[in-house]
């Protein structure tokens, strides 16, 4: 993130606690202003309103206000370990809450304490997108010469698509939600909206959005949304509203006109390293930032403190978010052909039921008797993509040294895997030196749209529009660059040495996919040779695509559900059925069933939104 923007994410969020912001005070409760709201007046001036629109953008992740971990920028208590990518992870006794989320018990107490963070987080960024939009008014009339035309219409535009971006995260949660605009007075809106109309009120906001925006990021700081961040997203809300016709339109301009592309190695798209952050792949991610000044981290990457490997590692905490093994199995490709087992071995692919490992080893004896390693050949091949997102024993994890089991809390619950991506380098010094586990709060952005992200998208587009050539090229794109590169010995450790002597002096992150040092996997990445016969065979290759190149990235349940509820049933129930045998506590997991295509709203909500004994608020079908 550019210094400047820091500085005033810092002032913005500054601003609004000092300026009491937002009200919890219990007495006279029914005469203090409705929480979230801003002094305005205070604010009125150009610091003001442009510490009022970071105040918007720093929302995007957990803050003091809202607490944890349901409002995680990530999505992964609602997007992964509710889906085949990942199980709730750590142990049974911890956060019980996330437990709840994972087993489908969406109308208890405890999963509904998560529920409430996400909502009430993404609301917040509403209300104050809604409170900069009404300042710039404000200023603009009471002050006509506190700010330039461009200015005006930066900040504006900025918030007006932070808007559509908080409005779409409630939407693709709740379906018929509220939409507030910065007119709106009565913070007691009935949601009596289709969940199409919502759809389409974000896609106003953000063509609205887009004839304010500049096309390059405001004052040169990277990071602010643009109109090409506008109008990717635009794109992605037409092909989850299967508008697709519009969507390869507007996403054709981006493609051809924009400023994106895909990085050349994977190892650049999740990173701690300061230069290559919002690098050409990023379109839209939470900036978090470490070490700038804030006491406690709350400006680093909160959402993921707990999402590290546990004790034995270098983070000591906290062992959440695990990938699951049916995403390990997922990662097996044809020897021959490159392509994934999920596609030419269908009916076998996720038969392993066992760590997927670089070599087997005393690791109590590994000092003193080196001798004592034993290495297993390795009889499968595999996409390098599995370790840039999975953390598995014996193969190094970025540059921090071997993946040991001890990493791991409680195997027998969470599995035998760690999260990735969401982890910094050692050499990026990225992590925060202040707050709670801080070696665990660190400034890699969290994606929330990139760049293979909108491909994928567009090749979905393509395939329901009956152009199948078109989307085969796309993920073979998707795939050559998956190609490249795979995790190198990332650092020169005792331990990795003695298991793969090649490794002394090697501490290169990322290298050729067929590098010599490789002694953990043998990788392979093949492409669609042969034109895909049709609709169906597509539409299945590019799904399979999506979850290899976005696995435990948040995406994976509303894909799923948006495939449709037949589908979602099929897939989660089968990987259920199978989990049942592997994770003990699965079996108290419920199946996929109708009501499940949206979650419950949070009770307490409906209940504030009462009126004259009339809820405005309606809850969603089976809750």
């Amino acid at each position: 993130m550019h210094t400047l923007l820091k500085s005033r994410l810092i002032l913005g969020t500054t601003c609004l606690m000092l300026l009491g912001a937002v009200t919890y005070a219990c007495k006279d409760f029914l005469n203090t202003p409705p929480q979230g709201t801003l002094d305005e007046a205070a604010l009125l001036s150009k610091v003001g309103a442009e510490g009022s629109l970071i105040a918007t953008y720093r929302v995007l992740d957990c803050t003091p206000l809202v607490g944890a971990w349901g409002c995680a920028a990530s999505n992964w208590p609602f997007g992964d370990i509710t889906s085949d990518d990942a199980y709730k992870g750590s142990e049974a006794s911890d956060q019980p809450q996330a437990t709840q989320v994972e087993l489908y018990a969406w109308n208890t107490d405890q999963a509904g304490e998560y529920l409430e963070q996400k909502w009430q987080a993404m609301y917040e960024g509403v209300v104050r997108a809604n409170s900069t939009i009404r300042l710039v008014d404000q200023l603009v009339l009471a002050k006509p010469f506190e700010l330039t035309a461009a200015e005006r219409d930066g900040i504006k535009g900025e918030a007006l698509f932070l808007r559509a971006h908080y409005h779409f995260e409630l939407w693709r949660m709740w379906g018929k939600v509220a939409y507030y605009y910065e007119t709106d007075t009565d913070f007691r809106k009935a949601n009596n909206l289709s969940a199409d109309s919502v759809a389409r009120l974000v896609i106003a906001d953000l063509d609205s959005a887009i004839a304010l925006l500049p096309d390059a990021p405001r004052n040169g700081e990277v990071g602010r949304a643009t109109a090409w961040t506008a109008k990717a997203y635009k794109g992605r809300v037409q092909v989850y509203t299967g508008q697709y016709a519009a969507a390869i339109t507007t996403l054709d301009d981006v493609i051809n006109n924009g400023p994106y592309d895909l990085e050349t190695s994977f190892d650049h798209v999740w990173t701690g390293f300061q230069p290559l952050k919002n690098g050409p792949e990023t379109i839209f991610a939470f900036e978090a930032s470490s070490n700038d000044g804030e006491p406690a981290g709350w400006n680093a990457n909160w959402g993921e403190t707990l999402n590290f490997p546990h004790s034995g590692s270098p983070f000591g905490c906290c062992g959440f978010h695990q990938p699951s093994q049916n995403l390990a199995n997922f990662y097996a490709v044809d020897g021959a052909t490159g392509l994934p087992k999920a596609y030419t071995d269908s009916l076998s692919w996720n038969a392993r039921d066992s760590a997927w490992v670089g070599a087997w080893f005393d690791i109590d004896t590994l000092d003193a008797l080196p001798d004592s390693f034993v290495h297993v050949g390795i009889t499968d091949t595999l996409d390098p993509r599995l370790d840039w997102t999975v953390g598995r024993d014996y193969v190094p994890y970025k540059d921090w040294g071997l993946h040991e089991p001890d990493w791991i809390r409680a195997p027998g619950y969470g599995g035998r895997y760690s999260p990735k991506k969401n982890v910094q380098e050692s050499a990026s010094n990225s992590q925060s030196q202040v707050g709670w586990n801080a070696i665990q709060l660190n400034s890699v952005h969290y994606h929330l749209f990139r760049y293979a992200d909108l491909l994928l998208m567009k090749a979905e587009a393509e395939v329901e529009a009956g152009s199948i050539a078109n989307a085969q090229a796309i993920v073979n794109q998707i795939r050559a660059r998956a190609a490249q590169t795979a995790q190198g010995c990332g650092a020169a450790d005792s331990a990795l040495v003695v298991v793969y002597p090649g490794c002394a002096g090697d501490t290169r992150l990322a290298v050729p996919i067929n590098d010599a040092s490789i002694g953990w996997a043998t990788y392979r990445v093949g492409q669609y040779v042969t034109p895909w016969p049709d609709q169906a065979t597509a539409r299945n290759l590019v799904r399979l695509e999506r979850r290899l190149e976005l696995g435990m990235e948040g995406q994976r349940f509303f894909d799923l559900r948006r495939y449709g509820e037949a589908t979602a049933t099929s897939v989660i129930n089968a990987y259920l059925t199978e989990e049942k045998t592997r994770r003990s506590y699965k079996t108290a997991q419920l199946p996929f069933a109708p009501r499940n295509m949206y979650y419950p709203i949070p009770q307490i909500e409906i209940d504030l939104g009462r009126v004259g004994g009339v809820d405005r608020l309606v809850q969603n079908p089976g809750w």
